[in-house]
């Protein structure tokens, strides 16, 4: 059975819409216990189905057991456990500093959820990029219409029988389908809406969301880039890279896009990457049980024509039928390259040689900022140099992608690949407003604050100027 064939005829965007607002004007949501209570619900649902979680995904993506844990269930686990070990502190206001000019008087923050959610994912982590913004959703007090990609057909259907069978679909609600029922929904005023996914459907979700000045965060892509220097530990570098660029065949927002490598390195690095390549994965990777595929023919007809076979210098080959392309290395690239018009979302390197930092980052320069940014290099001055020069969303130094699996690290785009993010307590923050109170004593009263102002000018700015 395929998403398609059991998205209702008589699908009512409004009325989902509405029965989730009613729910929330309950009031029962505010409830820090019931949160906790369905978070925990939530965790047992998850440990209780990690084995058919783990076959949707092979299904889908052909991802490995350990793969779908690693990157997809341990995820959202370990969010869900972060969350369950704050949430009590986070949903408490929080005092902050009251200057002298406003005493008597105490300055709070209170967290509110927004109320109704709309959490769009994509298909790549069909599993992880749905539930872990739930997990923030539900930690901050909110409802929550959640869209599984409709690609990823198999993780949609067990996402929406495990959350149908188990939660009030007046708190969440798993809604099916394709691009029709996207539509619909989007015409629909929310409180609040979470997309991840690309760039083009993002400024359409971030239309909609204007038309009712509704909060939005956009988790978005980009050619996200990987700076090689010469002073690098070259064993570490090469699996690291590897590993980052390869895991889900390639189909992560995240991936090095493609490698900068400083040509006193290169071929050293090149060599060694192919060494390592061959103890992942085998020397055939089509028969690796650790190797993705390409989640559907459309996304492997667009990938295979990047494919310039005159540049490849490892792999190339693909199969259209088991939509398997091999981990491809392409060199003498130029920006005219079909390679480096988008953002890959595939198992495709394109590698490139600089002679200087400063040319690394003028190249870089000539994208939008990027999701990520990841800079290989022992050398401090030139690692902070990168950090300094560069703008983008998250990245690592001396590592790839693992920023995203760090809870206490925010993880959101910039410019072109995103707007706000989220994971651990930023989470519980994007899907919180907070109310600015200033709570004052009747005890005294300022007179220089009522007119007639005359005489109080030189007072009023020693005071504001003096105690802030």
């Amino acid at each position: 059975m395929s998403v398609s064939t059991i998205t209702s005829t008589l699908f009512d965007a409004k009325a989902i819409v509405q029965k989730q607002r009613d729910y929330f004007n309950t009031g029962i949501t505010k409830s820090v216990d019931f949160r906790i209570a369905q978070l925990k619900k939530l965790k047992s649902i998850i440990e209780k189905n990690e084995k058919a979680i783990a076959k949707a995904l092979y299904d889908d993506l052909r991802k490995s057991e350990f793969e779908a844990y690693a990157t997809e269930t341990g995820i959202v686990i370990a969010e869900i456990d972060l969350m369950l070990k704050n949430i009590k502190k986070w949903a408490k206001p929080s005092r902050v500093k009251t200057p002298l000019f406003h005493q008597l008087a105490t300055s709070w923050r209170y967290p509110e959820p927004y109320g109704v959610t709309y959490l769009i994912a994509p298909w790549n982590y069909p599993f992880q990029l749905l539930i872990a913004p739930l997990v923030g959703a539900i930690a901050a007090g909110n409802t929550a219409i959640i869209k599984p990609s409709e690609i990823s057909g198999q993780t949609a259907l067990l996402i929406q029988k495990m959350i149908s069978e188990n939660f009030d679909e007046g708190f969440i609600k798993v809604v099916l389908g394709g691009v029709e029922e996207s539509k619909s929904m989007l015409e629909q005023r929310f409180d609040y809406i979470f997309f991840t996914g690309g760039t083009e459907i993002g400024r359409y979700v971030y239309m909609q969301a204007a038309k009712f000045l509704t909060p939005v965060t956009l988790e978005l892509g980009g050619k996200s880039p990987c700076i090689v220097d010469d002073d690098i530990q070259l064993t570490h570098t090469s699996r690291r890279i590897l590993w980052g660029k390869f895991t889900n065949a390639g189909q992560t927002c995240v991936a090095p896009d493609y490698l900068l490598v400083n040509k006193r390195v290169k071929a050293k690095l090149i060599d060694k990457m192919k060494e390592h390549l061959k103890e992942f994965y085998g020397d055939n990777p089509v028969n690796s049980p650790d190797y993705g595929r390409i989640i559907s023919d459309r996304h492997f007809d667009r990938l295979s024509a990047m494919i310039d076979s005159n540049k490849v210098t490892l792999g190339g080959q693909t199969n259209k039928e088991d939509r398997y392309i091999a981990p491809t290395f392409m060199e003498d690239i130029s920006l005219n390259d079909k390679v480096m018009q988008q953002e890959i979302f595939g198992p495709i390197l394109p590698i490139i040689e600089y002679d200087k930092l400063d040319d690394a980052i003028a190249y870089i320069k000539q994208f939008e900022k990027p999701l990520s940014l990841y800079i290989y290099s022992q050398n401090s001055d030139i690692q902070q140099k990168v950090m300094d020069e560069l703008p983008f969303g998250g990245g690592c130094i001396n590592e790839s992608i693992m920023h995203v699996g760090q809870s206490h690290l925010p993880f959101g785009g910039v410019g072109e690949s995103g707007i706000g993010a989220y994971h651990g307590q930023s989470s519980f923050e994007t899907f919180s407003h907070y109310k600015s109170v200033l709570k004052k004593s009747t005890l005294v009263d300022m007179p220089i604050k009522y007119p007639p102002y005359k005489g109080h000018e030189g007072i009023i700015k020693k005071l504001m100027n003096w105690f802030a």
